[in-house]
């Protein structure tokens, strides 16, 4: 994988030519900037915590910036945000310009969260075979029960209030169903594992979030099944490249299945 060449079709592809990624949010382009603002459910990078209104995403996707326009389009990004009510997200990647915005956001009252890597492979040379353990079984997530069983993944694994990955998932299934993927790993009636996929029209990247697995199940090959699951799923519509924001945690994991680092990306948070 030429990674230099794929970086660059994911920044046009997933962040300058970004769809909206939930029912009524608008992506617009102002001047060198790409932001979200969002009236309804979504949010990339959920699970943790996201700016929201009503559950939707709000932030900046990308940003052509110098030293000499960065300061003014922090600004008006803040002004447009702040006028709304809105919290909102400025999602910087290590390759962004100037080299120096982090400083500028830090100063402009931005609070970055932990960072985390771009992690992108090609569907083809991924495993797509699924092995669970004894007595687990991979359930496709379709209607509100499956969605409940998620969400209680969610906020088991990851410590957070599962009302917010309840929303967004029953709103992307009522609204476009084929812009996501989701799955429940299932030891008898019990939901230990969960993970989802976003399918975004008209792009070539299939992203992976929310992968989780409740204690006491860790380390049995469900983070992998799940991913063998998507990726198998995202084959089968088209899909070339797989995407993860990765954690810390994930990161060795997604790389020995074949994953490679293209950038780190950190959000960066205003709270007007």
């Amino acid at each position: 994988m030429d990674n230099e060449a794929v970086r660059a079709l994911f920044d046009r592809q997933m962040r300058r030519e970004a769809p909206a990624d939930g029912p009524g949010a608008v992506v617009e382009r102002v001047g060198a900037v790409v932001r979200q603002t969002a009236a309804g459910v979504g949010g990339p990078g959920a699970p943790g915590p996201a700016p929201e209104a009503d559950g939707g995403w709000n932030g900046v996707l990308w940003s052509d910036l110098d030293e000499q326009s960065a300061d003014a389009a922090i600004a008006e990004q803040i002004r447009h945000f702040t006028s709304l009510g809105l919290e909102f997200e400025w999602k910087l990647y290590s390759h962004d310009t100037p080299h120096d915005l982090a400083r500028r956001l830090t100063a402009a009252g931005f609070t970055p969260e932990p960072p985390e890597a771009l992690m992108i492979a090609e569907a083809a040379g991924l495993p797509s075979e699924v092995e669970v353990p004894d007595g687990v079984r991979l359930v496709a997530v379709t209607d509100a029960a499956g969605v409940e069983l998620l969400a209680e993944v969610h906020e088991r694994a990851f410590g957070t209030d599962r009302s917010h990955i309840r929303e967004r998932l029953l709103a992307q299934l009522g609204a476009a169903p084929g812009s996501v993927a989701a799955a429940v790993a299932m030891a008898g009636d019990v939901p230990v594992s969960a993970a989802r996929m976003e399918l975004p029209t008209g792009t070539e990247f299939a992203g992976l979030w929310g992968g989780g697995t409740v204690p006491g199940w860790r380390g049995r090959g469900l983070y992998r099944a799940l991913v063998a699951f998507r990726t198998r799923l995202a084959a089968e519509r088209g899909y070339r490249y797989l995407q993860v924001d990765a954690s810390d945690q994930s990161r060795p994991i997604l790389r020995r299945l074949g994953f490679e680092e293209l950038s780190t990306t950190t959000p960066y948070v205003h709270t007007p």
